[in-house]
């Protein structure tokens, strides 16, 4: 999110016919997880290999063929042929014990992506996984199945948003690898739609993206091959399966259901754009058949379940919203704003998180979603301002939710409510309050808002103004400007999370570092540092 197409960002203060059988190559060792080598030219698996979706006996297996990935028709220079590709999954990394392959066709019609779901497999077990076209072979990725329903394993999961290629390298997924999390969580802002220096950093941008806004099929098949050539990228996708839900970059800035942030710039049909914006999506992610589009919709809301330790409620907040109200001007509030009537995730949404919650069995529900949940006053002082692209722009929605949350938890169902965000290119910690215009409303769960990867450039520890806002919003526990992510480990007592950092992305190779450390435990909503 950004105040204008034109505008530099907000920084941090607002804005994929089974077998068992022998391996594809027998003997051959898996790569693991890091810097992608050289594919050789002509080389299919320029893009890698990612997995997503587990659950306790299924994975979702993704690769996208391309020899040119910036080629401009978005076919990644394989043009209109289709390929098999063969498919294997194993228990070891040499693939010595081969558990399921088999062979798909791909083409043109799916943007040569590769979407294999695998059933069959053990609950809460690592797996190792691989592609073959012809004679050459991909690099290998790790994968993880969900534990059994019942199963209190701790789980370690790590999150992120907003990766702008031009505004710097991607050294935190790379870092993010490293951790060798059990599952990874994009929330939003995966690619940019911007051409070529049109969304310029502080300081300068670092490289260009290829092709100009994108608006038609080829131009966001471009785009997404772009950033997945990257190796860090890569690396991250490699090393644990994804859960993914977009945000608006994915298809326009600010984009509200139907209705585009400016009218006319660019021209063109916005259905015929949000229809070629969801396929690349889709083709481009490790994501289920049931979250293929259809047209100009597609249903990615959905529930992936953690043994019964973590529920994670993966919420859609741009498809089915109210327009932004106050004319979406950043620092303001109208009478529209507080119309109860208004709704973020569309009533029917809202419904399934309320039904969600009042079935819940699950020891945490964690709403992964995409723009800031908890109230934030960013006019020191007398008068107000809020980020109406926020749910401040819809607080109405935003008590139906915590109510339905509340009566859950007072019918001895739900728990612990986690919300994990992103959107705002800067780290914060919150605590969730039932209404946050009372000083005496309870706490009722915990926000963690994951930093960029790199949307905003190289970054500051602090923002001017950041304390004001902070000492105005008493419930935000934690803010810090740098590019980075989130680490949690979630056991059946505690939550802990790590707010990583990169000192900077106008350079490769960044180390990691942790800003702050925070704990919530069991029926004790709110952070406490540690």
């Amino acid at each position: 999110m950004v105040t204008s197409r034109r505008s530099l960002l907000r920084a941090g203060l607002t804005a994929a016919a089974v077998t068992a059988a022998a391996p594809l190559l027998p003997g051959a060792a898996a790569a693991a997880p890091g810097p992608a080598p050289a594919r050789p030219p002509g080389d299919p698996f320029g893009l890698g290999v990612a997995s997503g979706e587990p659950d306790p006996t299924s994975v979702v297996l993704w690769t996208r063929l391309a020899t040119d990935p910036v080629a401009e028709d978005g076919l990644g220079g394989l043009g209109n042929r289709a390929t098999d590709v063969e498919w294997e999954i194993a228990d070891d990394e040499r693939f010595t014990r081969v558990v399921r392959r088999g062979r798909v066709r791909t083409g043109p019609e799916a943007g040569h992506s590769v979407h294999v779901e695998v059933p069959g497999l053990r609950p809460g077990r690592d797996y190792h996984y691989r592609f073959r076209v012809g004679r050459t072979v991909s690099d290998a990725g790790r994968t993880r199945t969900a534990p059994p329903p019942a199963a209190m394993t701790p789980v370690h999961m790590a999150f992120t948003s907003c990766s702008q290629f031009e505004h710097g390298w991607f050294t935190a997924y790379r870092r993010m690898a490293e951790e060798r999390p059990d599952v990874l969580l994009h929330l939003g802002d995966y690619i940019y739609e911007y051409p070529a220096q049109d969304y310029v950093a502080p300081g300068g941008n670092v490289r260009d993206h290829a092709g100009p806004e994108t608006t038609t099929l080829a131009g966001y098949r471009q785009r997404h091959a772009q950033y997945r050539a990257d190796a860090d990228l890569q690396a991250a996708h490699a090393a644990a399966p994804w859960l993914v839900v977009f945000d608006d970059h994915e298809v326009e800035n600010n984009w509200a259901a139907d209705v585009r942030e400016l009218p006319l710039d660019p021209p063109g049909d916005f259905t015929a754009r949000r229809t070629a914006a969801f396929r690349a999506y889709w083709e481009n992610l490790p994501l289920r058949a049931a979250q293929r589009p259809r047209g100009a919709a597609m249903r990615l809301y959905r529930r992936v379940g953690w043994g019964g330790l973590v529920t994670f409620h993966m919420l859609d907040t741009r498809q089915y919203r109210g327009d932004q109200p106050c004319g979406d001007e950043f620092r303001s509030d109208c009478a529209e704003r507080t119309d109860p009537a208004r709704s973020l995730p569309g009533s029917a949404q809202e419904r399934w998180i309320a039904d969600g919650f009042a079935r819940s069995r699950a020891r945490w529900d964690v709403l992964g979603q995409q723009v800031f949940f908890s109230q934030v006053d960013f006019t020191p002082g007398a008068g107000r301002g809020f980020n109406p692209d926020a749910w401040d722009g819809y607080p109405g929605s935003r008590d139906r939710v915590v109510d339905s949350w509340i009566a859950a938890t007072r019918r001895g169902r739900a728990r612990n409510l986690v919300v994990l965000t992103g959107d705002v290119h800067a780290h914060w910690g919150a605590d969730v309050k039932r209404r946050f215009d009372d000083p005496a409303s309870p706490v009722i769960g915990t926000e963690l808002v994951s930093s960029s990867i790199t949307s905003g450039g190289d970054g500051s520890e602090k923002q001017n103004g950041s304390d004001a806002v902070l000492a105005e919003n008493p419930h935000i526990r934690f803010h810090d400007n740098r590019r980075g992510y989130v680490s949690t480990r979630f056991t059946a007592d505690r939550m802990e999370a790590e707010f990583k950092v990169v000192p900077f992305v106008t350079q490769p190779g960044a180390p990691v570092q942790t800003r702050g450390r925070f704990v919530t435990t069991d029926r004790r909503p709110g952070l406490r540092a540690l």
